[in-house]
């Protein structure tokens, strides 16, 4: 049996933005552990806390408004307790991102080379003309034809694929060992998204890079991941091997997720399969429902739920955010 090494070990996690509206907790006392070498998903709708999570672990908050509260150990350091130029260490070097979008995220009057080389100086002390070099061998990495003249060019100038690789050139130029993708395909045509897919899985094999894949995708998931966790409203609500996950989910908003995803083959009586829906829509994080936070969308609500907030319950591996199991 495979022994798994915690790198990263999330506990008790709280971010919370203070507005003039009021304090809004954007992620609610999540416990996650990313385990070296492997790959786990966090899914969820859009508002549930999963780029949050991302960006808290490497302070990326402007604070204030944002306050961070809770553990964030890598390799056993707490991240939330260095000092400013520790996670500058920390960033881009152990552990690097990729952000959702890279048409915002790439400087747009950097060229590319230049925005690649800089993290290479600034973290392995190279010369302008190794981390150049250096910048050209990652774009060639990432499958990137004619990199020496694609180093030289601006984003604008790049597709929304090539963006995305160059994106992760930057992001594994030094060779980190915790990789956060943060919607990784989101906007790209299904043919790009399948060569991102196959590129991350070879670059995570080639440098040994541990990944926390955040996609709302569960196709995505299943291909790419280990464990997923399931986030709602600022919660984790569950966490399982993928397999199982998908073979028999246990939390009725994940039974709601998977339901709502269509499958090729699967039919009703009539010859036509209406997809599901959840009904309702996610909690406004400023008035969250007493109880349960899913309870007013829940098919299977008990009256404990609208009261009291449900315990975590560990089963064979697993982990539910529900009264059902209790």
């Amino acid at each position: 049996m495979m022994e798994f090494h915690s790198l990263l070990s999330i506990r008790n996690l709280r971010t919370c933005f203070h507005t003039y509206e009021g304090v809004v907790t954007a992620v609610d006392g999540i416990d996650l552990e990313v385990y070296r070498g492997e790959t786990l998903g966090v899914v969820g709708e859009s508002g549930c806390g999963k780029s949050v999570t991302a960006l808290s672990i490497l302070r990326l908050l402007a604070s204030p408004p944002a306050e961070i509260k809770g553990e964030i150990l890598f390799e056993e350091r707490d991240l939330l307790k260095m000092s400013v130029d520790e996670i500058r260490e920390i960033r881009g070097n152990a552990i690097s991102m990729i952000f959702q979008e890279p048409m915002t995220s790439l400087n747009p009057v950097l060229t590319i080379g230049e925005q690649i080389s800089e993290a290479i100086r600034l973290h392995q002390g190279l010369t302008r003309q190794e981390a150049w070099a250096k910048a050209i061998e990652m774009l060639q990495m990432v499958q990137i034809s004619s990199a020496e003249v694609r180093v030289n060019e601006y984003p604008h100038k790049l597709s929304g694929g090539m963006r995305q690789r160059a994106m992760i050139a930057m992001a594994l130029s030094c060779h980190p060992r915790l990789l956060l993708a943060d919607e990784p395909t989101t906007a790209l045509d299904v043919t790009i998204q399948a060569q991102i897919v196959d590129l991350m899985e070879r670059l995570k094999e080639e440098i040994h890079t541990s990944v926390l894949l955040i996609t709302h995708n569960l196709g995505l998931i299943a291909e790419m991941a280990r464990r997923v966790v399931v986030m709602y409203a600022g919660k984790v609500v569950e966490e399982a091997l993928v397999e199982d996950l998908f073979s028999e989910p246990l939390h009725p908003y994940t039974q709601g997720l998977l339901g709502s995803i269509p499958w090729i083959g699967r039919k009703m009586e009539t010859g036509r399969r209406q997809l599901q829906e959840i009904p309702g829509m996610v909690p406004s994080l400023l008035e969250m429902p007493e109880g349960c936070r899913f309870h007013p969308r829940c098919p299977r609500v008990m009256e404990v739920c609208k009261g009291e907030e449900p315990p975590l319950v560990q089963k064979e591996g697993r982990r539910i955010l529900c009264w059902l199991w209790k």
